[in-house]
């Protein structure tokens, strides 16, 4: 089997709408958590939200071609521009036969669904936008990217809940892996900030309410911690397969080497007792990555600031690790800054990872300032970010309907 790099890295996140602010921000545990501002939540239970508010979208579209494509494809498309950017990547068209682009989309375009249909409502169906299909797709993030580039590969959307963007990640490395494509663009995008997007979740009760203190509201494991908070943006990687990559001198973040999925077959919202089907996921991502559990340095945890997920996700990744979970092991939940970003989390993540492998840093947990009790004697990286090697990382995505997901990250050697 091929070997699959990491060569360049894109992030757009209510931290920052480039990838160096946004990794700079979650370092310093600076916040991006704030009133919703993209629509009037005065009314609803959840008034907060993680926005990218820096975020531009004319910044890669003409100003005509925006209403061609709903917000969660602006996202898209900027954070695979700043990966290829990154990576210096520019095949021949010959090459682009062979690059694919997976990103992974939890929802579709929400706004514009939610608009268009208040169009219908009030105009009736001629009225309806011509790029109203094509605008809310969800496989139209991957096809953008494709047609904006000329990559020729497979182009497509895992969604898979909050395991959308690392579903993406994880057949783009198999895709790699067994010779089918020399290269991707794969991660996750999401834009679910809007009326129906927050009201859905707050019926539910799984968002935080403390609206009076938004920075404060997503506390990953912590003993206060009341729901999380609904994110957008996107994460992308850039993977290569490591020889073509390493002949055009690429610069390599990291290497991929583990990606495991499972499902719990248990509960439409609510994990598998134990976090089997999480458990299964990690240690099937190890054995893919032929490592140890004490060979892991750093996980980022799934940890979204729920009562019941986050605790479970603890148990879990004690029974995975062993006794590495109370001596080696540093884990991190990096919403506490970002809020969730649903299908795009696992995209965002793993670009976390790679830029903590890169740095030599685990980023912090912020607002955990009553560990859940089954946290004791656990490095949760509280508050301050923690210099360290990291030889290599793993990260968690886990969604509704029972979904999980585990990627493992390793330094190139």
């Amino acid at each position: 089997m091929r070997r699959v790099v990491i060569t360049g890295a894109g992030a757009v996140s209510p931290c920052g709408a480039r990838t160096d602010v946004t990794w700079q921000r979650v370092l310093a545990g600076e916040s991006g958590i704030g009133p919703i501002t993209l629509f009037d939540a005065s009314d609803f239970a959840a008034r907060i939200a993680g926005e990218c508010s820096d975020f531009d979208p004319l910044d890669y579209f003409e100003k005509k071609r925006l209403r061609e494509s709903g917000r969660f494809i602006h996202l898209a498309v900027g954070a695979s521009a700043q990966a290829i950017e990154s990576a210096g990547f520019d095949p021949s068209d010959e090459e682009k036969l062979r690059v694919g682009t997976f990103i992974g989309v939890g929802f579709i375009g929400l706004e514009y669904f939610e608009a268009q249909h208040d169009v219908f409502r009030d105009k009736g169906p001629r009225r309806i936008s011509p790029y109203f299909v094509p605008a809310t797709i969800s496989n139209l993030a991957p096809g953008q990217v494709s047609i904006r580039y000329g990559y020729k590969g497979p182009s497509l959307t895992t969604t898979s809940a909050c395991s959308s963007g690392a579903h993406a990640i994880g057949e783009a490395f198999r895709w790699i892996q067994r010779g089918d494509i020399d290269a991707a663009v794969a991660g996750g995008a999401e834009a679910a900030i809007t009326p129906m997007g927050v009201g859905g979740f707050a019926s539910m009760r799984a968002l935080s309410k403390r609206n009076d203190d938004p920075t404060r509201a997503s506390r990953p494991f912590d003993e206060d911690r009341d729901g999380f908070v609904i994110g957008e943006g996107a994460g992308v990687l850039l993977l290569e397969e490591r020889e073509a990559a390493m002949r055009r001198g690429a610069r390599i973040l990291a290497e991929v080497v583990g990606y495991a999925a499972t499902a719990d077959a248990y509960h439409l919202t609510q994990p598998a007792p134990g976090a089997e089907g999480a458990q299964r996921a990690m240690r099937l991502a190890l054995a893919d990555a032929s490592l140890d559990p004490s060979d892991v340095d750093y996980v980022n945890a799934h940890g979204t600031s729920t009562p019941a997920g986050d605790g479970l996700e603890l148990q879990a990744i004690r029974e995975v690790y062993g006794a590495h979970a109370t001596s080696g092991l540093a884990v991190s939940s990096t919403k506490g800054v970002t809020g969730h970003l649903l299908g795009a989390a696992g995209g965002l993540e793993a670009v976390f990872c790679a830029l903590a492998i890169r740095d030599g840093v685990a980023p912090p947990t912020v607002n955990l300032e009553r560990p859940d009790p089954v946290a004791e004697g656990m490095n949760l990286v509280r508050g301050q970010a923690q210099e360290r090697p990291i030889r290599v990382a793993a990260t968690n995505s886990f969604g509704f309907g029972g979904t999980n997901v585990t990627l493992v990250l390793a330094q190139h050697s």
